[in-house]
């Protein structure tokens, strides 16, 4: 449930239902999802977000993390959905609070989302230990990141029970936890009751985890800064017994407990006053962030790591990517960019391949807007056009009509790759080289189609056995260095709108590419749809008895068509997918370009030959009306650059 479907169809039908209900559906959907065959990688297909090794960091206590973004244990408080929400992009997974008997919600969750807030009925709504072990047993393997269970003590118990409780979480979490983060504080002790249960548990932590298991103290949002100053200062003192602090993101509002973003100004606080006292403290921030904006600021001024909770209701699943991608640009802002690479390392022979496929697009059009057939189709008949003609006046008209459809998609093809090669392979872009890899791949076996009535295309496999070798030497080059344009901030009006843009994008590329695949066996089956045989006004029976090879010459055509435009989709959904991006001006520009061709040479062959059956032409129309769409809601955000004032 990327951006593009969360903020614009999901969002608006999960906030009409129940809270509760619409966690569990939603989390429920992506589990199931998750649990199917390639379910895992569609997910992450669908946001794809890279790793680089300027977002790894150890100071997770030492753990290695590949993302500065945590994931809030009451996300998915019933760990309905671990290996899909693994692949959004977080370091780290927090598992709780766990409390060594269940404690209940007692009532809705109330959501608000004018305030951008979650009220919760209880503070520590949990499952219990029993369950919790159990279930991650059972998940264990599903995810990759390191898990630190937050253990909190019941909420009657003193403090010498509560210290008991937890040390005794402790013991029974070490088979499955990475790290623990020790929730002990409670308003109803004195500051001394505090301290000695936080150090008790601490120590109980140290002997049972061992070395490798971080042990991180938690700070709750609303604790009193004088408690938080006299908690700091001890530290200073002893000399620091744990590996860092998480302060929370839960405040009490009246009879209810909020998440959300009122808990940005009291995290900063809090952030400012531990820096005060320990630089060097790694520390987890959780409160407040619903925008890439705020995740960069409390990074700024000292956090190591933010963790979400609220931000991924209100803002969307592609938060923590979004977070990612800013901190990775606020990280390298002032430092030397790496060369771009030179034409011939690898980037200047997909380029090539592009220019090649528009002038053999070009080259294809002029053939099929005159002669039609070429000398050697009409070896291969044992008949000349003008015999074609007269045995069915609307064959050679047909079969313009589908070459000049692939000689338009051609030219789009060609405009994408070498578009994509000088903007993205050219600056190592990771999704560039992915998106022609597999748009290549395809584009290349659909040469076999060709083959699939035994008719073998001379011209078609001369051009393959030329571009294949180019498309082979840019291939062979790494591309995974991080995008240099300003990453977007915020979740404005103007990235609204592009959620928009997007959705249309991204289904125009699974349209296409859906309808590619159908062209494709349809050219190696049936050849013709019913519109194809009353436009022709025979059927491949009769076209068989004027010439036993027509039917087969036909079906190269179409199944070749559409192998190109199976090709030319998956280059377009790539780029809809991942290369959606603020300030990307030459990306949007590329789309309008390389998508022009495709649709002029549809409906004007369709026009100009006279076959203009609306239902033929219906799914044409429903791409252009996405196409146009899509690129008139992501004008905007993609050809302005971030604001200099947000960089």
């Amino acid at each position: 449930m990327p951006d593009w479907s969360y903020r614009t169809l999901f969002r608006p039908l999960l906030f009409a239902m129940p809270s509760r209900t619409a966690r569990a559906v939603t989390l429920g959907a992506m589990g199931a999802l998750s649990r199917l065959p390639g379910g895992t990688l569609l997910i992450k297909t669908l946001g794809h977000m890279d790793r680089y090794r300027d977002l790894e960091s150890d100071r997770l206590g030492g753990l290695r993390t590949g993302y500065p973004v945590g994931l809030g244990g009451p996300v998915d408080a019933h760990g309905q959905a671990p290996a899909a929400l693994a692949q959004f992009g977080f370091g780290y997974v927090e598992v709780g609070p766990v409390t060594p008997e269940p404690i209940a919600g007692g009532g809705p969750i109330v959501l608000d989302a004018e305030r951008e807030e979650l009220h919760y009925p209880v503070r520590h709504e949990s499952d219990g230990i029993e369950a919790v072990l159990a279930r991650e047993r059972a998940n264990a393997g599903k995810r990759r990141q390191p898990l630190l269970f937050r253990l909190r003590h019941m909420p009657q118990s003193d403090s010498r029970r509560a210290a008991a409780e937890v040390s005794g979480m402790v013991e029974r979490t070490k088979e499955l936890a990475d790290g623990v983060i020790l929730d002990t504080f409670d308003e109803r002790w004195t500051e001394e009751e505090w301290f000695a249960a936080a150090e008790e548990t601490i120590g109980a932590a140290r002997r049972m985890l061992g070395e490798g298991a971080p042990v991180f103290v938690y700070v709750p949002l609303d604790m009193p800064d004088d408690r938080l100053e006299s908690l700091l200062a001890r530290r200073r003192e002893r000399g620091r017994l744990d590996d860092g602090l998480v302060i929370g993101d839960t405040i009490r509002a009246g009879d209810l407990y909020a998440v959300g973003r009122s808990g940005l100004a009291p995290t900063r606080r809090k952030l400012r006053l531990i820096r005060e006292y320990d630089a060097a403290c790694p520390v987890i921030a959780t409160g407040g962030v619903h925008e890439p904006a705020e995740a960069v600021t409390l990074v700024r001024e000292g956090a190591d790591y933010v963790q979400l909770h609220s931000g991924l209701v209100f803002a969307g699943p592609g938060l923590p990517k979004r977070i990612n991608e800013a901190i990775l640009h606020d990280a390298m802002r002032g430092k030397k960019p790496p060369e771009p690479e030179t034409f011939w390392q690898g980037w200047g022979w997909m380029f090539l391949l592009g220019i090649g496929m528009i002038v053999g697009g070009v080259i294809a059009f002029l053939i099929a807007a005159t002669t039609v057939v070429l000398p050697y189709d009409e070896a291969y008949l044992g008949a000349h056009r003008h015999e074609l003609h007269e045995g069915n006046g609307n064959v050679l008209p047909f079969m313009s009509h589908d070459r000049i459809t692939l000689a338009g998609t051609m030219v789009s093809i060609g405009i994408l790759y070498a578009q994509f090669a000088r903007h993205g392979l050219r600056r190592r872009l990771h999704w560039t080289k992915t998106a022609l890899l597999v748009s290549g791949i395809v584009g290349f076996s659909s040469f076999f189609l060709y083959l699939g009535y035994g008719y073998f295309d001379p011209l078609h496999a001369l051009a393959a056995a030329v571009l294949l070798p180019m498309f082979m030497l840019a291939m062979r080059r790494e591309a995974d260095d991080p995008p240099r344009t300003p990453a977007n901030l915020r979740s404005d009006r103007l990235w609204r709108r592009a959620q928009w843009g997007q959705l249309m994008l991204v289904s125009l590329g699974f349209a296409l590419a859906l309808g590619g695949g159908v062209i494709s066996i349809v050219g190696i089956t049936h050849v013709f749809v019913p519109q194809d045989i009353d436009y022709i006004g025979a059927t491949a029976e009769e076209l068989s008895r004027i010439n036993p090879r027509l039917v087969p010459l036909i079906a190269h055509d179409r199944a070749g068509f559409g192998g190109a435009l199976l090709s030319d989709a998956l280059a377009l959904l790539a780029a809809a997918l991942w290369g959606v991006r603020q300030g990307e001006r030459w990306l949007w520009w590329t789309l309008l370009v390389g998508g022009l061709p495709g649709f002029a040479a549809g409906f004007g062959v369709h026009a100009a030959i006279g076959y203009g059956d609306f239902v033929h032409l219906l799914p044409a129309y429903f791409a252009f009306a996405l196409f146009v769409a899509g690129l008139v809601l992501l004008y905007p955000y993609m050809t302005k650059p971030v604001p200099a004032s947000e960089e």
